[in-house]
């Protein structure tokens, strides 16, 4: 009987003790209400992916100097693209309508990721199209390495608060590419 008794105390206090860790853990693990509030009035975290803040670059080309990072007065599309790219291709044309279309509240940046592409070719895919929008070259592809680059075409959509709204990999319809063009900028 003294045995007994002493091993359903030994299972009691066991219990007990087990119980007294799993409350404590779950308080530790819950945030307080003044860690909630301070999470909420944070900035987002700079990174290449939807709701982030877009990571911040500086190209020179020729005179002009182009910089994403940060706040702006319009929202910026940066197409990384290849001159050997088929979809890069047939996206050019519909870039330079949008680019025209939308110029008052969206900043189209080409940028050519000539670490994999030839810098001639690259030259010769501007002319043949007549981009309407400034082209850079990405000579190193730093930059399509900071956005996580992986596939030709990609778009980063970021709007004026350089928050980026979305990265769209590959190609879509004009008509697609519009719709989030509105989203993005509101028109």
């Amino acid at each position: 009987m003294r045995a007994v008794h002493k091993r359903n105390l030994t299972v009691l206090t066991l219990i007990v003790f087990l119980a007294v860790l799993a409350i404590e853990h779950r308080h530790k693990s819950e945030p307080s209400a003044v860690a909630v509030i301070q999470q909420q009035s944070a900035e987002p975290e700079t990174g290449a992916y939807a709701g982030m803040i877009a990571p911040s670059f500086a190209l020179q080309e020729g005179e002009a100097k182009y910089e994403v990072g940060g706040t702006r007065e319009k929202a910026v599309m940066l197409n990384f693209w290849a001159s050997w790219c088929d979809p890069c291709q047939q996206e050019a044309p519909e870039l330079n309508k949008l680019a025209l279309k939308y110029k008052d509240v969206l900043d189209i940046y080409g940028i050519n990721v000539t670490s994999q592409d030839y810098k001639p070719n690259a030259e010769r895919f501007v002319k043949k199209y007549m981009l309407a929008f400034p082209v850079m070259y990405d000579l190193k592809g730093r930059i399509f390495d900071k956005y996580n680059g992986a596939v030709f075409p990609t778009n980063v959509l970021i709007d004026k608060n350089g928050v980026i709204s979305e990265i769209i990999l590959g190609i879509l319809t004009p008509e697609e590419l519009e719709k989030k063009i509105i989203a993005l900028t509101g028109s």
